[in-house]
């Protein structure tokens, strides 16, 4: 069964999450964490990214799923390879672009929402992986907008925050 993804009026979207020690990443606590979190996010076929906010647990912790991975790698090509999931923990940003652009977003955790946000078009994180080893990855365009995206919900902030242009758009409205 797949973990719920809290919506927009839950607390727990609202509040700052705290760091994960890093002594305790390969904890057991922390496993089901990115557990609940990777099936919460593979239960959305739409789903590019996912915040352990959005399953409501105050942690610094994102994941980019690997089809997500895979579709920047390699667009739609059909024989492409499959990728893991992507683990941040403790992510911090420590380069933005001064380059941005209006980027269109939605959330998981507002349903069926979409608006557009203003996002530097290059982003490069810093932090820890499941195994507790800390690394950096730079991102450009789609890659760059997870990266605030998603750090953003750490923060306590939603993408309808700073959005211009907000509309619904139901699934059965998208072709």
């Amino acid at each position: 069964m797949a973990t719920n993804i809290v919506q927009k009026d839950d607390p727990v979207l609202r509040k700052t999450a705290e760091d994960v020690p890093v002594t305790e990443i390969k904890s057991a606590k922390i496993k089901k964490v990115l557990k609940d979190m990777a099936s919460a996010l593979a239960s959305q076929e739409d789903g590019v990214a996912l915040a352990a906010p959005q399953i409501g647990e105050p942690l610094r912790i994102f994941i980019v799923s690997g089809a997500t991975i895979r579709l920047l790698k390699h667009g739609e090509k059909e024989d492409a390879p499959m990728y893991e999931d992507q683990i941040y923990i403790n992510p911090k940003i420590t380069k933005l672009s001064k380059d941005k652009e209006e980027m269109e977003e939605g959330c998981l955790s507002i349903r069926w929402l979409y608006g557009y946000v203003k996002r530097s078009k290059k982003a490069t994180v810093e932090a820890y992986d499941e195994h507790g080893k800390k690394f950096t990855r730079g991102g450009s365009g789609l890659m760059a907008q997870i990266f605030q995206h998603e750090v953003d919900h750490l923060d306590g902030v939603l993408f309808t925050d700073k959005a211009k242009g907000l509309r619904e758009s139901p699934p059965e409205e998208k072709q």
